[in-house]
């Protein structure tokens, strides 16, 4: 065969590879998902980003509140045929193969255990249940019914975080000796969320706390990742009413210690910062990790005379870069879920919560028990 021949030969098989990839990329399948509950304000970022995703179909909405159902498919264009004011009529009609939960945290339970007998995958915005009952109870109908149970925060997404977290396994930093985690903002009233979304998040039973269990949660989901699943031994909180002609009824400051053999964490949960922010300081032996929004970290490492650097972190790899796309890689491709999205990390999550909060009714430490 000529060389011109063999040319032309290997652009042949080129572009019909090309051809090949392209194809397979188009018949790509998206995740078929219904959504449960329209009253965590985290919805709207979800519908105004995502919602035309390659990543899902969306076949179904449930919300039991007719009024609220009929405004969001106004501003969003649904059609009739997807909505529901019933969760197991909008399961067994449209038959999705996984949901996005956006109720108030207390009914989280009771949506797992539907989608559970209807073999359905679950992922909820975080925290994960408002007790360590709840979350105990989610975590033994998953296991029998055999479907993923994920938590969704922001957090996850964070390349800084992982950053922190790769620096850790590299043994670059030593071991862990202490770890502060700052998440909060000036308060849900203050920034205006919906109605809604602000009724539930005020109500002890159905939020579990206040600032207590909205943002603590962040940090008890990054504490348990950085210590691969370890449980901490003791829990300390302290909670505060700064506002309470704001917030009767729940706390809006909280700070959460927790104590490990060979290492301790701080994390300072609140409604009152002057501004939004989550962020997380990781000290090891020889050095820490500070990190800078979603994308930077303040690294130091070696003696006294060492000069901190700001590095940028290294963007996420795929399907772990975003929750949807970890949903459906989860559910149709077999991957597994990342340690802060997992349903056991975040049984973890919760009994620190529970813990914490029966620690700050008391004034007293809580030893946690084995289970």
């Amino acid at each position: 065969m000529s060389s011109f021949s063999s040319l032309i030969l290997a652009l042949f098989f080129l572009i019909s590879a090309g051809s090949y990839g392209q194809t397979a990329g188009a018949l790509r399948a998206p995740l078929r998902v219904g959504m449960v509950g329209l009253v965590h304000g985290h919805v709207h970022g979800f519908l105004d980003q995502s919602r035309h995703s390659s990543e899902i179909e969306i076949v179904g909405v449930a919300e039991t509140d007719p009024q609220l159902l009929a405004q969001t498919a106004k501003r969003y264009g649904f059609e009739p045929r997807v909505l529901f004011t019933d969760l197991e009529a909008m399961l067994e009609k449209t038959r999705p193969q996984a949901v996005l939960v956006y109720t108030n945290t207390y009914d989280h339970r009771r949506v797992v255990e539907i989608c559970a007998r209807h073999g359905v995958h679950v992922m909820m915005e975080k925290p994960l249940a408002v007790s360590l009952e709840d979350a105990l109870a989610i975590q033994k109908v998953a296991r029998e019914s055999r479907i993923h149970v994920l938590v969704n925060y922001e957090t996850t997404w964070y390349s800084s975080n992982r950053a922190a977290y790769d620096l850790v396994n590299e043994g670059a930093l030593g071991e862990i000796r202490k770890v502060v985690v700052h998440d909060g903002h000036n308060g849900p009233r203050e920034i205006g969320v919906e109605p809604e979304f602000l009724e539930w998040l005020t109500d002890p039973k159905l939020d579990g706390g206040g600032a207590l269990f909205d943002f603590g949660c962040y940090g008890a989901d990054l504490m348990t990742w950085l210590m691969h699943g370890e449980r901490p031994q003791t829990v300390t909180a302290v909670t505060q009413q700064i506002k309470p002609s704001i917030y009767p009824r729940v706390d809006d400051e909280a700070t959460i210690i927790l104590t490990y053999p060979k290492a301790q964490a701080i994390l300072q949960a609140s409604w009152n910062w002057p501004f939004s922010r989550k962020d997380m300081e990781v000290y090891g032996q020889k050095g820490y990790a500070i990190t800078v929004l979603r994308a930077r970290v303040r690294v130091r490492r070696g003696g006294d005379d060492s000069q901190e650097q700001e590095i940028a972190a290294r963007a996420l790899p795929a399907p772990y870069d975003n929750s949807l796309s970890l949903l459906r890689a989860v559910v149709l491709d077999g991957a597994e879920a990342d340690g802060l999205s997992s349903l056991e990390t975040n049984v973890t999550v919760t009994e620190i919560l529970d813990a914490a909060r029966r620690s700050a009714a008391s004034g007293a430490t809580v030893r946690l028990s084995p289970r």
